[in-house]
């Protein structure tokens, strides 16, 4: 292999009669380059996004969730919630309900999600990295107070910092008829006042939505004092999350769903994944088309090289040998281009990582956007590169050498 590959790389880098055949070359070995830094800024900046998506969502989920399989609201058994609390690798737990409910600031009315949860849900998540405005707060000095998205403040239109406005929150009184006049508000529903103390922001999905409060608020402005709809716990750093949650199935049995972080946002996580494979396909079919250049460059040489493959002929070479001689120089404008373009990629991704040159706009969780290199990333890009590579200089060879070089068989 040592001939071909001489031989091969002279052809590469040595001067060539005809000028378009260097030109060919050069435009081939930047084609296959610049879908590499493509292939390598795309998918690492979708990386970034993936893991900020799921670092936010992990602030606002616990490791793992215990709902109930039928109906809505349950009443944890305290045995079976012992054995949960003291299994190896379980950190904390808290009770959470959640009911949708009207909320009211200043005759301003939206529906929300109210989600009640227990004193140590701080503790488990990282909530406090999600605060946009305020602080995390829910009860103090004999006063409920409340945390919510950022999207419900700007409807109500609240002033999260230096409001001393309480906000009404409504809940149906449990068997109540609602089909009366909206505006008398205080027959058919159950009335509390809260302070908002914060706002936090994830995405639209979430800021539009939940508000936060003490599961004791939630509890008796839902007159269901036991009451619990999931209940969420949180792993020691290092725990075996599959194990521990397969345990907890067992000893709840078949009454009870258990869900991982990814189970609990499956939906997202799985178009997460589907986008960055189909952008992966797409970059790919574009490399394909760049590599056409590939095969023009090979034709031509093979052309121009007849007196040289007629020498070498003469001199005892074979037509394998020959053919190995032109694929090796296929392979050979393949591989530059993409390490180069793997180079300048992550050179570039470092760049963006590092100084955030690509910023977002105003109201962004993150200032710049987020980059995630994965080496199984890299590799995989050279893997494709290569692949498409061997079979454009595969064409070519094969059937140029047969069609126009005649050689001795």
């Amino acid at each position: 292999m040592q001939l071909p590959f001489f031989v091969a790389r002279r052809y590469l880098v040595s001067k060539k009669s005809h000028n378009a055949i260097n030109v060919i070359t050069i435009i081939s070995v930047v084609c296959v380059g610049v879908v590499t830094v493509a292939l390598v800024i795309i998918l690492s900046a979708l990386n970034g996004l993936t893991d900020l998506v799921e670092s936010l969502y992990n602030s606002f989920n616990t490791d793992i969730q215990v709902t109930i399989k039928e109906g809505k609201t349950f009443q944890m058994d305290s045995t079976q919630l012992n054995k949960i609390v003291h299994l190896k690798g379980v950190a904390n737990y808290s009770e959470v309900l959640e009911e949708n409910a009207l909320i009211n600031y200043d005759d301003r009315q939206i529906i929300a999600s109210m989600k009640g949860v227990g004193p140590t849900y701080q503790q488990m998540t990282s909530f406090d990295t999600l605060m946009r405005k305020g602080e995390f707060r829910l009860e103090g000095d004999s006063v409920s107070y409340t945390v919510l998205g950022r999207g419900l403040a700007q409807r109500l239109e609240l002033p999260v910092e230096n409001n001393y406005i309480p906000l009404k929150v409504y809940v149906p009184k449990r068997g109540s008829d609602l089909s009366i006049n909206p505006s008398s508000l205080e027959e058919p529903f159950n009335k509390k006042n809260a302070i908002v103390a914060g706002a936090f922001s994830i995405n639209d999905d979430f800021d539009y939505k939940y508000m936060i409060v003490s599961l004791d608020f939630a509890r008796k402005i839902l007159e269901q004092p036991k009451a619990s709809t999931s209940i969420e716990i949180s792993l020691k750093p290092g725990a075996d999350k599959g194990h521990i949650q397969e345990e907890i199935k067992t000893l709840l049995g078949d009454k009870f769903v258990v869900k991982n972080r990814y189970q609990q946002n499956e939906l997202l996580f799985k178009t997460l994944q589907s986008e960055k494979l189909w952008t992966f396909m797409i970059l790919v079919f574009v490399l394909i088309i760049a590599t056409f250049n590939i095969i023009g460059s090979l034709t031509m040489l093979i052309i121009e090289k007849k007196d040289d493959i007629g020498t070498l002929s003469s001199m005892g070479a074979d037509v394998s040998l020959i053919r190995k001689i032109f694929f090796t120089e296929g392979l050979l404008i393949s591989f530059l281009g993409s390490i180069v373009g793997l180079i300048i990629g992550v050179v570039i991704c470092l760049l963006q990582e590092h100084y955030g040159w690509v910023q977002f706009g105003e109201g962004f969780v993150v200032k710049a956007y987020p980059i995630s290199i994965q080496f199984m990333d890299l590799v995989e890009i050279l893997a494709f590169v290569m692949l498409i590579g061997f079979l454009a200089a595969w064409y070519p060879v094969r059937v140029f050498t047969r069609k126009h070089i005649r050689l001795p068989a």
